[in-house]
């Protein structure tokens, strides 16, 4: 069952345009959304929340039209970004029992849980919470209502290596739990480590969208000294940088087996590298 379903989704500005973009999310998955700064991952989740409204495409959470239905839907998500939007001086057990108001589906029992996991002090302001508390914070706010899907916009971004892990083994629990994850990053080394599929975002196009064994395995990473570059090889490899010693590229793994080239498997790291030089 497809959790969350984009057609199409377009949206355009002078200097960029978001387009027709389509992809979906299972139930019970995490899907990886990558591409550089400015690829376009967030203006698509603006989009598909109507946060900013698409010039076109169509947006389905849960089978249903996200437009017809947006009010019952956001019931059923959570949006988690990097940041906090919260008043900075307010404690957080005041901006919570705000936030209650809002989801008839809110359950103590739930968000005491979370705060208590994530050890989260309600007599602090957001001013007071380092950038990885933040994000937890965001998080138990999510799940208080038994969010179905969350919507991750960068939210490892700025966190020091520890903080990320612990987020990531997070993620791993709730999907573990039924919960589905849509989560934006450009840090691919963290999807590697929590995201069941990918899609990939390049200039406002989708590049990609399959899973991410599958994708990696497309690929092979491959070294060449400077004298061992044919012009057969220089036109099937992708994205030649130089290194420091010689050169790297990838090459699809049909063309490296054609070419007799063995390289090594690709991480996601350096096949968005390389393929951000085609």
């Amino acid at each position: 069952m497809h959790i969350l379903t984009i057609e199409g989704l377009t949206k355009r500005y002078p200097t960029f345009t978001l387009d027709s973009v389509s992809f979906s999310v299972k139930a019970g998955e995490i899907m990886g959304f990558i591409g550089r700064n400015g690829a376009g991952k967030t203006t698509t989740l603006k989009a598909l929340l109507n946060i900013v409204h698409p010039d076109a495409g169509m947006v389905h959470f849960f089978g249903v039209p996200f437009v017809a239905n947006e009010l019952a839907i956001k019931q059923r998500i959570g949006f988690v970004s990097g940041g906090i939007d919260y008043y900075p001086r307010s404690k957080l057990s005041a901006i919570s029992e705000v936030t209650r108001r809002f989801y008839p589906s809110w359950d103590p029992s739930v968000y005491r849980e979370y705060m208590n996991l994530f050890a989260l002090d309600e007599n602090k302001t957001p001013s007071q919470l380092s950038a990885g508390m933040k994000v937890k914070y965001n998080l138990a706010l999510a799940l208080s209502h038994h969010a179905e899907l969350l919507i991750l916009d960068e939210p490892t971004s700025g966190l020091d290596p520890v903080s990320r892990d612990e987020l990531l083994d997070i993620f791993n629990m709730l999907a573990q739990k039924g919960t589905s994850i849509l989560f934006s990053t450009h840090i691919t080394s963290d999807l590697d480590k929590c995201a069941d599929r990918i899609t990939y975002i390049r200039n406002g196009h989708i590049l990609a969208s399959e899973e991410l064994a599958s994708f990696r395995q497309k690929y092979r990473a491959l070294t060449f000294s400077d004298d061992a570059l044919t012009n057969e090889i220089r036109d099937k490899i992708i994205g030649l940088k130089p290194a420091k010693v010689g050169f790297t590229a990838i090459a699809l793994e049909a063309d490296a087996q054609f070419l007799g080239l063995s390289g090594s498997p690709a991480d996601l790291d350096t096949i968005m590298v390389h393929l951000e030089k085609e």
